[in-house]
């Protein structure tokens, strides 16, 4: 039974696992410290999270405290094509978040535990716009590196010179930052999205906290994990590379099949974690090139997902080969595990930048 005395803190994520698991961690640590904490997502991937981890609508107890599960409508149907289409998928999830959230918090009260507190990450910066209506304070966890965080500040302020279309070689130079060649700054498609209209609010109001997340076994994956740990055991120590590029990022087929031969003419194990885009997606269709696994014997394993923090520390695993979004790029650093940096767009080519020439973690 919860009771009506903890603080009700609701956390709103974006639809992505790279969002869901870092504002997932910050939540069982306000659990544990204490408070009711509601996690909250569209509906379509709620699915997709109750499948894979067992979640129910009950309260789990975390420390001391608890945590819930409670998901809205987007109000698009499930096939809906403009899914696919950020811009378009963002808009309609502002929509209908911008209506569903009150509506939660407004039953909550009347069932006594009325939300003291709404935390979201960046793609969802409308979430402060409805604490804001409801005289409800609001914080933001910031999902990408203080790098980032610093070269969005200095642009959305035009404090030093960035790449534009009529100069697209400049170098960045930021401060007490490492020079960032113009091929190594963070992209601004998202951020010209999303901050831009949304950074006087944002950089006005900000503190930068460092949440630590403890041990829990409250799990906010999309898919189950499959018998990845089982075959690392079969191996040799420090045999075997891992190859992930997240959940979001889709290689081109060309970009496939150069990693595919490459693993398979070095003659290494590799566990590799791939998962095409949806048959409906914007992205083109790509395949493992036939007969690869064949040809590999049992040195090449491939896989839908992955626990990535169990894997990259298993004594079997020599490398990490990684589109180096921010999750992973904690992870690699936390574990030491060396990498192959392979970035795509966004803050991937900065995180890159830090971990090969600043970190060394080559």
């Amino acid at each position: 039974m919860v009771s009506n005395s903890l603080v009700h803190v609701l956390l709103v994520s974006f639809p992505g696992q790279g969002h869901v698991n870092p504002l997932l961690r910050l939540g069982k640590r306000l659990a544990s410290k204490g408070m009711l904490v509601t996690f909250s997502a569209p509906e379509g991937f709620g699915k997709q999270m109750r499948k894979a981890n067992n979640i129910t609508d009950q309260p789990v107890p975390v420390g001391d405290g608890f945590i819930r599960f409670e998901f809205f409508e987007d109000g698009w149907e499930e096939d809906d094509p403009r899914r696919q289409y950020l811009d378009q998928f963002l808009s309609q999830l502002e929509l209908a978040g911008k209506q569903a959230i009150p509506q939660m918090i407004k039953k909550h009260s009347e069932q006594g535990h009325p939300v003291s507190c709404l935390i979201n990450n960046p793609f969802f910066p409308w979430v402060s716009d409805v604490a804001e209506s409801l005289g409800l304070p609001s914080a933001v966890l910031w999902i990408q590196s203080c790098a980032c965080f610093s070269a969005y500040y200095h642009y959305s302020r035009r404090l030093v010179p960035f790449p534009t279309e009529e100069n697209p070689e400049i170098d960045v130079q930021l401060p007490f930052m490492p020079l960032l060649k113009y091929d190594e700054v963070p992209s601004f498609y998202i951020l010209q999205l999303l901050i831009l209209s949304w950074g006087r609010q944002f950089w006005a109001s900000s503190r930068i906290l460092d949440p630590k997340a403890p041990t829990a076994t409250v799990r906010g994956d999309f898919l189950k994990a499959d018998d990845c740990i089982e075959w690392l055991n079969s191996k040799p120590p420090s045999s075997a590379v891992y190859v992930s590029f997240g959940s979001v990022v889709s290689l081109r087929q060309d970009q496939l099949n150069e990693i595919a031969y490459g693993l398979l003419n070095s003659g290494v194990s590799f566990l590799w974690v791939f998962r095409p885009p949806p048959k409906d997606s914007v992205f083109e269709p790509v395949e493992i090139p036939d007969g690869l696994l064949e040809k590999t014997r049992d040195k090449g394993k491939i896989v839908q997902w992955s626990p990535q923090e169990r894997v990259l520390a298993h004594p079997s695993v020599a490398c990490f080969m990684t589109h180096c979004g921010w999750n992973s790029t904690m992870e690699a650093l936390s574990s030491g595990m060396p990498v192959v940096a392979f970035p795509q767009w966004g803050d991937q080519v900065t995180d890159a930048k830090f971990l090969v020439d600043v970190f060394k973690l080559v």
